[in-house]
Formats: C-alpha cells, structure tokens, sequence
C-alpha cells in the first residue's frame, strides 16, 4: 500500500460506483477517492458510508453534462489522476437471451457517456471495467471506439478479459477490463498471481486458487435465521485470505443468515455439499429449475460467480458447504474480495444487489498498483 502522502496526492473518481467495489480497491492501491457517482442511492448510502469523505453523486450520467459534474466536485480538466468506471452491462450480459441483445440499447449507450466523461476529465488514468461479452460483443464495436475515441485524446489503452481466481479472489468470474493513460506508458496487463496448475517445471510455481474454506471457514457457524449485526470471529485466521480481509479488525459486520422458507429449507437440507437441482428427490424439485439452482459450496471449490440473487437458493450455488443456509453478505463479500472493514447498509436483498454487481475490490487494487508501478512514481510529483 502507498503511504499517506501517495494517497492524498493521487485523486480518484468512481462513475457508476455502485456501492464502491471499485473506489475500495483504489482505496487500497493508494488512491483519494473525491466522488462516487450513480443514478441508484440504495447503493450510494453505502458507498457514503465507507467513503464519507468523497462527494456522492446522485445523477443520471448521461443526462447530466461532464463540466457540471466537474464544476460539483471542484475539478478541472487534467486535475484528475483516474477515472474509474463499471457502466452497467446488461445489453451485454450472457443472462440476457441474444435475441434481446442489440448494439444501441441505452445500458450499452452507458460506455459511450463513460468516454464522454474521459474526454472531458482527462485524468492521466482510466480504469473501466465490464461484462467480457462486452470486448467482443456486436463484432467489437465497442470496444473499437473505446480503443478510437482514447487514442484520439493521446490515451494508451490495454486491454483484456481476466479471472478473478487468477488474482486471488475466491471466485471464478470473467470481466473485460480496459487501462489507459496520457503520460506515454504501454501498460501490461499484470501477470496473473494465482493458478489452479500446480507445475512443477515451474520455477516459482504461483499459489493456487483460493477456495471457499480459505476465504470464510473463519466466520462463525450459522444456522438459517441466525446471526448478529456485529460478531465476533469464530477463530483466529486460518488461512492468509482470512488475515488479510481482516487487517488486524476482532468483529465483523454484516454476518447475518437469511432465514429460509420451510420448502427452501428442506431443499438444502437433502443435498450434500457439491450438490443441487438435479440431485433433489422428485417431491422437491420445482416445476422448472437449472443445474445451479439450490447448489451447495464446498469447501475446497473455487466459488462460482457471486450475483445479486446471492440471497435465495433457488438462483444460483449459494448453499453454505456446512449449515443448512445460503450464505451471508459477509460471506458473499469475501469471495468477491471486499475486506471486512468495508460496511454494507440497507435490507438483506439490497446488500445482495450491492455486493453482487459489484467488481472484486482486490483485483481492482492489484491492477492499480499495476499501473502505478509501471508509470513511476515520478509521473505524479
């Protein structure tokens, strides 16, 4: 981490902040995160909450002019060290059927006020993150008028679709991202730090994957319906993920158990750890279901991707590996990387949708320091 001075000298913007997975990881790589924005103030609260320092927004960005934006937050063009964004993606989202896919539906039209902020901006740096259908989706067309419009602005862009396993997130989930800047660098994708090949003609084999017992087997046991605001751990960290997503913190917040209805509840209780839809006797099987539906973690599996529908096990492999439950917003903040120091505010089904579109704030912080390490501190003095 950067010291002090680092931090308050570089300055950083979060569009489309959604509850500040992104600013989190900024945070982390050194950054002074001035303002968040986004058109949601459900998810707004709780970046407010964990960044009360930064100027929260709450606009349409793309109805609301850039230079009123800069005027609001007390910037002017080429102040700004980065701008960061994640523009919602679900005209390009895999979930949402091809044949209601199409290239100028208004939340793909988001990336285009992203660039407009980025031309008026003109931060040295640019995070953006989205879906990974979104760098080769509609024959690129995106992703060629970012790579356009940046390099018009004088801005080197790199870009690529990474895993957040392959960075130390316990979860397998696949986003494009894209790293530009004005000061004459061809940033590299950094090389990925973890690996599910244990080779040993490697000469510095990388550790593998963090599983799920590495990222939450520390919280304490649950059963559904359980849980306080504020607990304290179970046991002293047992893995390195666990250190680290504490920092030295003695109780954590946000480990509370949704309570399950009675039919929900004897679903998860005739599967085994590893099992779901299609491993439940006729009696409990719904109507219509998918493979992932009612699925339990294992302990030594890397967690699939964590969604906003983390609340109910009928969408998705949220079954603890253990309790009889799906797994709490502390837990769900864990696979994607959030340190428990980071607060999440609102009912049970919005910290969901907070934690669930969310980017993984550890990835976001080692692609930052990426960056930085690579442009030399002495860009910024």
């Amino acid at each position: 981490m950067s010291n002090m001075a680092d931090r308050v000298e570089l300055k950083a913007v979060d569009l489309f902040c959604g509850c500040g997975g992104i600013s989190e990881g900024l945070y982390k790589a050194g950054f002074n995160i001035i303002a968040g924005a986004d058109i949601d103030p459900r998810y707004l609260i709780t970046f407010s909450h964990n960044f009360p320092r930064a100027v929260s927004v709450k606009d349409d960005l793309s109805k609301f002019d850039p230079k009123e934006f800069m005027a609001r937050i007390g910037l002017k063009t080429e102040e700004l060290d980065l701008l960061s964004g994640g523009p919602p993606c679900q005209g390009f989202s895999k979930n949402v059927p091809r044949k209601y896919r199409y290239l100028n539906d208004p939340n793909n039209l988001l990336i285009k006020t992203f660039l407009d902020y980025c031309e008026c901006l003109r931060p040295k740096m640019i995070l953006m993150e989205n879906v990974a259908e979104m760098k080769n989706g509609f024959k690129q067309a995106y992703t060629d008028e970012i790579l356009e419009r940046l390099e018009e602005e004088g801005y080197s862009v790199t870009h690529a679709v990474l895993d957040s396993a392959d960075y130390g997130v316990p979860q397998r989930r696949r986003r494009a991202f894209f790293m530009a800047n004005r000061l004459g660098v061809d940033i590299r994708i950094p090389a990925p730090t973890h690996t599910s090949i244990n080779s040993q003609l490697q000469l510095f084999p990388l550790p593998h994957h963090v599983t799920v017992r590495e990222a939450i087997s520390d919280l304490p046991i649950l059963r559904h319906g359980e849980g306080e605001e504020w607990t304290e751990y179970m046991c002293p960290p047992l893995s390195d993920y666990q250190k680290q997503m504490r920092n030295c913190q003695t109780r954590v917040r946000n480990h509370v158990s949704r309570y399950l209805q009675p039919m929900q509840y004897k679903r998860l209780a005739a599967l085994k750890p590893g099992q779901g839809y299609k491993d439940l006797p006729d009696e409990l099987k719904v109507k219509s279901g998918y493979s992932g539906a009612y699925g339990r973690l294992t302990w030594d599996m890397i967690a699939p991707t964590i969604t906003r529908w983390v609340f109910h096990p009928g969408s998705g492999r949220w079954g603890h590996p253990e309790n009889i439950r799906v797994l709490t917003i502390r837990e769900a903040a864990r696979i994607q990387g959030f340190p428990d120091s980071f607060e999440f505010v609102g009912t049970y089904c919005q910290q969901a949708g907070q934690v669930g579109n969310a980017v993984p704030p550890l990835l976001v912080k080692k692609l930052a320091e990426s960056m930085l390490h690579q442009l030399g501190d002495s860009r910024f003095r």
